[in-house]
């Protein structure tokens, strides 16, 4: 490499505000824009963000010791709660959707009603099994379902400047919470929009509430009319956190947003992936990376820099 193209690398890295960015670890499609986001919502304050985050392999790990780590509707599989036959199932569903879900060669025209299909398959299976509401807590316990590194200060950072966390997940609600109560995180700025199941007056799990929120349909257009909505509509400012491009979608519905800085997980499938989510993501953080990319951006945020 030349000296010349030394100097470059060196003074674009060094122009940024947060030094976590210049990570290798870190693509950016465009870094000056970044850097322009982050200084307009800095100069805004604290008090104009919010904080919109997908939860399965996003705020979760994918993977721990080579082993897949499990999602919130994996986490039932692996236990007691369901029989053999219930987890052989689920799993060949999994099977037939996912690699639809992440095809960056389907419209997205094609793959909404395949992972309805999907969802829907899924959660009768679950009723079927008559799963009691007792057995969540041991079940997450159980697991190998594990929050990613630097999750603690995430988690507490937020809730100490009173910043929204808005957590949509296609996944299961009643699951998505044990996990984060059980990380001693889920603190009062956490709100959880997803599937929740409903329990009849044994505890016996009769059907899931309301309409199946899947992959393309979660957003904060979901909370329109409720106080919550009316509550974020003085912050303009967004951070949004996902690890698939339906994930791009979460801030529908913000109400005259100001900025947005949109950080992707992109997991796996690394070369057959990275163009989408290096236009699509303004920050894409590559392999089963930690939380230390947006944890040092919510400090730059909040003036702890």
């Amino acid at each position: 490499m030349s000296p010349n193209r030394v100097h470059v690398l060196y003074s674009t890295r060094r122009y940024f505000s947060i030094p976590e960015l210049s990570s290798e670890s870190v693509w950016m499609k465009d870094r000056q824009r970044v850097e322009e986001i982050l200084q307009s919502m800095s100069k805004d304050g604290s008090n104009t963000l919010q904080v919109i985050s997908d939860f399965d392999l996003t705020l979760t790990r994918f993977s721990y010791n080579g082993k897949r780590c499990p999602t919130c509707h994996n986490i039932l599989e692996g236990s007691n709660a369901i029989s053999n036959e219930a987890r052989q199932t689920l799993d060949d569903l999994l099977h037939t959707y996912y690699p639809i879900e992440i095809d960056i060669s389907r419209p997205v025209e094609e793959k909404l009603p395949l992972m309805v299909e999907w969802w829907t398959k899924a959660h009768e299976l679950l009723v079927q099994q008559r799963i009691k509401k007792d057995e969540l807590a041991e079940a997450v316990r159980q697991s190998e379902a594990r929050l990613r590194e630097g999750y603690e200060c995430f988690f507490d950072c937020l809730h100490e400047h009173a910043i929204p966390l808005l957590i949509f997940s296609a996944g299961i609600g009643d699951i998505l919470e044990e996990v984060i109560r059980q990380a001693n995180v889920f603190h009062p700025n956490v709100k959880v929009i997803s599937n929740y199941m409903d329990f009849d007056e044994s505890g016996i799990l009769r059907a899931f509430k309301g309409e199946l929120i899947h992959i393309y349909n979660k957003r904060e257009g979901a909370l329109l009319n409720t106080g919550h909505f009316e509550e974020l509509r003085s912050r303009p400012n967004v951070l949004l956190m996902g690890d698939s491009l339906g994930d791009l979608d979460m801030a529908d519905g913000v109400q005259d947003m100001k900025n947005i800085l949109k950080i992707g997980f992109l997991n796996d499938k690394l070369k057959e992936r990275k163009q989408s989510y290096m236009d699509s993501y303004d920050v894409v953080l590559v392999g089963d990376a930690s939380l230390e990319v947006p944890n040092a951006v919510i400090r730059f945020l909040t003036g702890n820099k």
